[in-house]
C-alpha cells in the first residue's frame, strides 16, 4: 500500500530518510483503509498499463479501483512512523497547489473578475534562501533578490523573508523562559525546550506525551508568527479578508508541512490556514529548472516590507547558528535581566558529539545558568531520558530533530555529483555565517508591531498570535510496535 501511494500521487506520499536514526521499531504506514464491502463473491484484480488497479467481476466487466489516499491529518494522528525527517508530501504543500492558484489569478483575470483573484504572499527563510544561493554560487543578499524576482514573475503579489517574525519568536521564548524560571521549583517548567522545529514537537506530541510537552515552549514558529502576520496584520493593512490572501512558505524542512496543517493554525471563522502551502528549497531548485530559469542570471528585486521605511532592504541573521538562535539570544538576555551579567563571549563544549553542546554562565566561579543544543534523535532521546530520571542539569535546551540543525533540513538542495552532502553543507553553512547579525530589539518594526499590532507585549492577542499549545497524540497498538 505504502509503496503504490509514493507511485500513484503526490498527496499520498511518505518518505523516510535517515533511518539509522530511527525511533520506533515501526516503519511502516499504519493508517486504516475503510473497505466498502458488496454482497456476492470476489473479483479478480490486475494491474492496468498506467498502473492502476482494475477488478474483474463474474461478467468481465472491468471497474477501476480508487487509490487509497492517506492525508496530513491521518499522518499527524498517527504514531506508525517517527524518523529525523518524516517527509509527508500532500497536495495542499507542493509547488503544483502553487501553480494551481497562479493559474486560478490568471484565468479569473482573462474572465474580468480580477476582483475575486487571490492575493498571493510568499515568506523565504533565511536557511532556504542561503540553500539556493550555495547551489548557484550566490551570496544571500543577491539570491533573496532574485528569488523575489522569479516569484514575482510568476505572478506573486508580495515576497518577505522572515527574519521579523524570528526577531518577535526569540523575544517572545525570551521572556517565556524568565516566567519559567521564576517557577522552576515547579514541575514542566524548567528545563524550557525551543519549539521551533516541528519535527521535534510532533515527535515528542506521539512518542512522550503529557510528560514533555509541558517543557516545550509554547512561543509559535518564526513560520507561523508568519502566518499570524500575514493572516491578521497584513491582511488589515491591505483590507482584505484572510481568506482572500494565500500564503506560502519556503522551508527548510518537510516537517513545515506538517506544523502549517496542524488544526491549531486554522481559523473556523474564515476558514482558512495562517500558512496556506509550503514549498521546500529543493522544490523551488525544481520550480527553477521547470521554467528553465537559472537564479545566477535573473535580474534582482528587493524583498517587500511589512511597514516603510524600516529596513535598508538587506538581510538579517541572529547570531548563534543557522537554526534562529534561541540558545545565545535566550542566555544572553537571561543572564542581564536576571543577574545584571552582560555575556560578551559564550564558549561550548562538546559533549558526546558535535551535535551536543552545553554552555553555562559563572559569576564569581560559581555557575548561573547552564544551557545546551542539541541537534538530531539520537542525542534528543538522551535529554529526554535525563529529564524523566530527573537528572537534567540545564535551563534551556535547543532542539532540533536535524542533525547539524536547519541549515541541513531534508528539504534542502541536493547536492549534485562530484559534490557531496558535507561539502554542501559548508558552503550553506558559510553563506549564512556571513549575513550581517542584529538582536530582534534592533529592529525598528519590532516595537511598532507590539504597539499598533498586539496592543503591547503580554496582552491576550499577544498570546494568541505568538504563542501556541500541544497535543498528546493517542498511540495505536500494532504488531509493528508490540516489544515482544
Amino acid at each position: 500500500l505504502l509503496l503504490k501511494l509514493c507511485m500513484a500521487s503526490f498527496s499520498g506520499a511518505l518518505r523516510l530518510v535517515d533511518l539509522d536514526d530511527f525511533i520506533t521499531p515501526s516503519q511502516e504506514c499504519i493508517k486504516p483503509v475503510k473497505v466498502e464491502k458488496s454482497s456476492g463473491k470476489g473479483g479478480a484484480i490486475k494491474i492496468a498499463s498506467d498502473g492502476s488497479y482494475v477488478q474483474l467481476d463474474e461478467s468481465g466487466t472491468e471497474t477501476k479501483l480508487q487509490k487509497a489516499k492517506i492525508s496530513l491529518a491521518d499522518c499527524l494522528a498517527c504514531s506508525g512512523c517517527v524518523t529525523s525527517a518524516e517527509s509527508v508530501l500532500i497536495t495542499q504543500q507542493s509547488q503544483e497547489e502553487l501553480y494551481r492558484v497562479l493559474q486560478e489569478n490568471e484565468s479569473l483575470a482573462k474572465e474580468g473578475k480580477g476582483s475575486e483573484k487571490k492575493l498571493i504572499v510568499v515568506s523565504l527563510s533565511p536557511q532556504s534562501i542561503a540553500s539556493l544561493a550555495a547551489a548557484y554560487n550566490l551570496t544571500a543578499n543577491e539570491a533573496s533578490g532574485k528569488l523575489v524576482k522569479f516569484f514575482k514573475l510568476l505572478g506573486v503579489n508580495y515576497v518577505f523573508d522572515t527574519t521579523f517574525a524570528s526577531d518577535l519568536a526569540l523575544i517572545e521564548s525570551a521572556g517565556e523562559f524568565l516566567r519559567r524560571y521564576a517557577k522552576s521549583k515547579d514541575p514542566g517548567n524548567i528545563p524550557m525546550l525551543a519549539s521551533a522545529c516541528p519535527g521535534w514537537v510532533c515527535y515528542a506530541e506521539k512518542t512522550h506525551g503529557s510528560y514533555i510537552l509541558p517543557y516545550i515552549s509554547s512561543t509559535k514558529s518564526p513560520q507561523q508568527i508568519m502566518g499570524s502576520l500575514v493572516k491578521n496584520y497584513l491582511s488589515t493593512l491591505l483590507l482584505k479578508s484572510p481568506q482572500e490572501i494565500y500564503h506560502v512558505t519556503v522551508m527548510p524542512c518537510f516537517d513545515k508541512k506538517l506544523e502549517a496543517s496542524r488544526s491549531d493554525f486554522y481559523n473556523d471563522l474564515y476558514m482558512t490556514r495562517d500558512v496556506d502551502c509550503v514549498i521546500t528549497s529543493g522544490e523551488v531548485d525544481i520550480m527553477l529548472q521547470d521554467k528553465e530559469v537559472n537564479l545566477a542570471t535573473l535580474q534582482s528585486q528587493p524583498l517587500d516590507m511589512l511597514c516603510d521605511n524600516v529596513s535598508d532592504g538587506q538581510l538579517r541573521s541572529h547570531s548563534g547558528g543557522g537554526s534562529g538562535g534561541y540558545l545565545e539570544y535566550i542566555l544572553r538576555h537571561a543572564s542581564f535581566e536576571l543577574h545584571q551579567h552582560e555575556v560578551k563571549e559564550i564558549s561550548y563544549k562538546i559533549m558526546r558529539n558535535r551535535d551536543f553542546k552545553e554552555c553555562s554562565i559563572e559569576i564569581d566561579g560559581h555557575p548561573i545558568l547552564k544551557f545546551a543544543a542539541a541537534y538530531g534523535f539520537r542525542n534528543i532521546q538522551n535529554i529526554v531520558q535525563k529529564i524523566k530520571r530527573g537528572k537534567c542539569s540545564y535551563h534551556f535546551i535547543e532542539v532540533m530533530a536535524c542533525p547539524s540543525g536547519c541549515l541541513n533540513g531534508g528539504g534542502q538542495v541536493r547536492p549534485i555529483e562530484p559534490v557531496t552532502s558535507k561539502e554542501l553543507l559548508e558552503k550553506v553553512e558559510t553563506v549564512y555565517s556571513v549575513v550581517r547579525t542584529r538582536r530582534p530589539e534592533e529592529n525598528p518594526l519590532v516595537n511598532r508591531l507590539y504597539q499598533e499590532w498586539l496592543g503591547g507585549k503580554d496582552t491576550d492577542k499577544a498570546l494568541k498570535m505568538l504563542h501556541t499549545e500541544y497535543h498528546e497524540v493517542e498511540k495505536f497498538v500494532s504488531a509493528l510496535n508490540i516489544k515482544w
